[in-house]
């Protein structure tokens, strides 16, 4: 509003004088000023005043309202603003309150949950009782039988002289009467009667025939011509490889470095593309494929998320691959007798840990590991060198457990290095391979015998596993005088005696048509609905943020620093951010201009949000690749998993955009109002997360951060303030900066700062000048939720597209 000076007539009509030099040093700093160059010159209205039409009166501005330079009338503060009489800037409070009642509650619940687990905890103990076990302990004394079983599950993991006693598994492997003639049958009803004082396997054997919808709880396999042959590579990896893993055998596939273990699995599987061969699964030709829900599959490395108990692992994996037709009740009835046959029961409760920072030690990690896909009641359990980084009673634990799974009538194929005497002699049937070919097929008990026709001498007392592996690995000149032993000479010597194979495998008859309408039956109920596995998900990774309350402050930290510091430069301006000309007619009173200014905030809080969000963002999604890879390969749902992650993030984005908006709107003071500004924040906050997400999918996991800070900070860059967007379409180059979310926000802030001067100045010059487009605050938004969608599109199709093969 321009004021006209009082000797203004009508017969002395406002005249603009030369100004004084006082004068011009204000307009350089961007200010007016503050009194007439002379009688006859108007000026601006002053701030703190607002000047009703007519520009006759200048009148303070009242409480409870605002007058910034230029005003026609008061502007009414919003709630919670704290605005006395005279006031120039709207400073609202309510938000600041608001955050500091959210973080007081959440850190309130937080301590108590801590402190309940704490008197549970101390309950639980029984103070008196354990201090004396300890003093008996290191006094030497005897009495260990008189403790209850709960209190040696506490002081186990202090007391290693204590050895409970065997159980599930482990037990059943203990009172097992082998029985040669039985070997490849069914034997759910023999071990179930023998072992009928072991409750906990009763319940899991009650499971599995619940579950699998037949009598027969194991896959067949027969394999003809396998082979594998890279794209590019001169020559296979894998090549004619024929034989068959009977139902419920425990096999043991063996061989050097380089022998093609680990290939041969995963091209039965069906891992693998460019492959060769026929494989028959239960008598039926097809692909491994079809039967992944009943398959399990047990990588080399523990793949177990460290956040979660030893329980959440397995109940999750147990809650997304059961039939859908089961009851919560029903998969924890389930998974508690897993974890009981597992030897687990003590530690369920117990974060798995990470192997940096281990919880619980490396067999009780293989055992959850093994305890994930046993959770899935699987037909047959693959699982590459589940003994390896063991020490010798572990690795013997583990493997008797695989024994018993196999006399329960599941299929066990293990790859093995170097296995001592007592484990080599659990398995049932050998595979050994070198070069990609086959060596030997056939039970392990035969496999001394068949090398002994071949010329070899095994030395008395010697473990026969360590001898073999120096045969097949042509290191065999000691115990074969003459003739070759290479290993070449040994894939002659097994395909000379093993030709009539091929053809005695594929004629064999299959299984019955009651068994296979049963098979599929079982394999159709398998998995949870789509949305009770994005439920699932997302239950998964809100607990894991939650156990990981450390990471969560410290983002919300450095959001309150970030609104902080960007509010705290702009505080001097007291919300004059914008300085245009005046309207028609009095341009010449102008000041000088300031259009820098809003842009500049825009890019401040577009980079800043973009340093807040890019790390964490990818820690989400980058740093669990491992478990999505396992998980889809085990048939989980890819977008449940995708959608759960993202679901997860919004009280993240949410919270973290409140503590970095209540600080910046309350130092800086734009003229936006609040919810503006935190509605454009938050889905700057969301485009962030979801470009961060992309990169998290195409880097390794100690780049992610880096890369996605990198992204975070170019797309702020191009938020139009330098090379302004006017500048940009000279180049032809607008699209590229309109496919970026930083010009979407700032021409936010840009618009909602000037439309209220828009009496005062010539915005639309303003506009034109810099290339943003006013008053479309709706579409802006509208276009930050598009690009943060589209990122997320492009993520997942990462996901899915990227590394397929560990997905199969």
């Amino acid at each position: 509003m321009l004021l006209l000076g009082p000797n203004n007539t009508i017969n002395a009509l406002p005249q603009y004088c030369t100004p004084l030099l006082p004068c011009l040093h204000a307009r350089l700093g961007q200010k007016s000023c503050g009194a007439p160059m002379g009688p006859f010159e108007p000026y601006v209205c002053k701030r703190g005043y607002y000047c009703p039409p007519g520009g006759k009166e200048m009148i303070i501005c009242p409480s409870r309202s605002y007058c910034p330079e230029g005003s026609v009338a008061p502007l009414r503060c919003s709630a919670g603003s704290v605005c006395k009489e005279g006031s120039i800037k709207s400073n609202t409070w309510l938000p600041l309150a608001f955050l500091i009642i959210i973080d007081l509650a959440l850190i309130a619940a937080i301590m108590l949950h801590w402190l309940r687990k704490r008197l549970a905890s101390s309950r639980t103990a029984g103070g008196e009782k354990v201090m004396s076990f300890m003093n008996r302990a290191r006094n030497g004394a005897s009495g260990y039988k008189s403790l209850d079983d709960d209190m040696i599950a506490l002081v186990e993991p202090r007391i290693t002289q204590i050895h409970r006693q065997p159980t599930g598994f482990v037990a059943a492997m203990e009172d097992f009467t082998y029985q040669p003639e039985t070997l490849y049958e069914s034997r759910s009803g023999k071990i179930e009667e023998e072992v009928a004082d072991t409750e906990e396997l009763r319940a899991f054997i009650n499971s599995l025939r619940r579950c699998i919808d037949g009598s027969q709880f194991g896959l067949s396999f027969a394999f003809a011509d396998l082979g594998f042959h890279p794209k590019g590579a001169a020559k296979p990896v894998l090549c004619g490889i024929t034989g068959e893993i009977k139902r419920g055998s425990l096999v043991g596939v063996l061989g050097g470095s380089g022998a093609g273990k680990s290939t041969f699995v995963n091209v039965l599987m069906g891992k693998q593309i460019n492959t060769g061969g026929t494989v028959i699964v239960n008598g039926t030709v097809g692909k491994v494929a079809q039967y992944k829900k009943i398959i399990g599959y047990v990588p080399q490395d523990d793949v177990v998320l460290p956040e979660l108990t030893v329980k959440e692992n397995i109940l999750h994996s147990a809650r997304i691959r059961l039939p859908s037709n089961w009851s919560d009740d029903d998969i924890h009835k389930h998974v508690d007798a897993l974890i009981a046959c597992l030897e687990l029961s003590h530690v369920k409760d117990s974060l798995v840990g990470s192997t940096a920072r281990p919880v619980i030690s490396g067999g009780q990690r293989k055992r959850v590991s093994i305890g994930m896909e046993l959770a899935a009641a699987p037909m047959a359990l693959f699982l590459d060198e589940p003994t390896s980084g063991l020490d010798a009673t572990s690795a013997g634990h583990i493997m008797n457990i695989l024994k018993v799974l196999s006399r329960l009538g599941i299929t066990v194929v293990t790859i093995i290095h170097q296995p001592r005497k007592e484990i080599f002699e659990t398995i049932d049937d050998l595979i050994l391979l070198a070069n990609g070919r086959l060596i030997y097929q056939g039970r392990e008990s035969d496999a001394p015998t068949f090398f002994e026709r071949a010329g070899f001498i095994f030395p008395e007392h010697a473990n026969p596993a360590d001898t073999i592996m120096d045969i097949i690995t042509g290191q065999g000149r000691p115990y074969k005088r003459v003739g070759d032993t290479s290993k070449e000479a040994l894939i002659e010597h097994w395909q000379s005696i093993s030709q009539n194979r091929r053809e005695e495998l594929t004629t064999r008859p299959g299984s019955t048509t009651e068994e296979n309408t049963a098979l599929r039956r079982s394999i159709r109920r398998r998995g949870a609905p789509l949305h009770r596995q994005i439920y699932f998900c997302l239950s998964r990774s809100l607990l894991q943020q939650y156990r990981l309350k450390s990471s969560w402050w410290f983002e919300m930290g450095i959001a309150s620093l970030g609104g902080f510091l960007i509010g705290l430069a702009l505080n001097s301006k007291s919300g004059a951010i914008f300085v245009g000309l005046y309207r028609d007619n009095y341009e010449i009173l102008s000041s000088a201009l300031d259009y820098q200014t809003i842009p500049i905030m825009a890019l401040l809080v577009a980079i800043s949000i973009g340093l807040i969000a890019s790390s964490p963002s990818v820690k989400m999604f980058g740093e669990e690749k491992l478990i999505y890879w396992r998980e889809a390969a085990s048939g989980h749902n890819r977008l449940a998993y995708y959608l759960g992650k993202v679901i997860s993030t919004l009280p993240r984005i949410l919270m973290g955009c409140l503590h970095f908006s209540t600080f910046f709107m309350l130092l800086a003071t734009p003229r936006i109002s609040w919810p503006r500004a935190f509605a454009a924040n938050v889905l700057y906050f969301y485009c962030i997360y979801g470009l961060a997400s992309i990169c998290s999918m195409v880097t390794r996991r100690e780049d992610g951060p880096l890369i996605a800070t990198m992204a975070g900070l170019i797309v702020g860059i191009l938020s139009g303030m330098a090379p302004q967007l006017s500048q940009v379409a000279k180049w032809h180059m607008t699209w590229l900066w309109r496919a970026s979310p930083g010009v979407w926000i700032g021409e936010v802030y840009f618009s909602e700062d000037i439309l209220p001067l828009g009496d005062l100045y010539q915005i639309e010059d303003a506009a034109r000048v810099t290339g943003m487009v006013l008053d479309r605050y709706a579409m802006d938004l509208a276009i930050l939720l598009v690009i943060g969608t589209v990122y997320r599109i492009i993520a997942f199709a990462e996901l899915v597209l990227v590394k397929r093969h560990k997905q199969k």
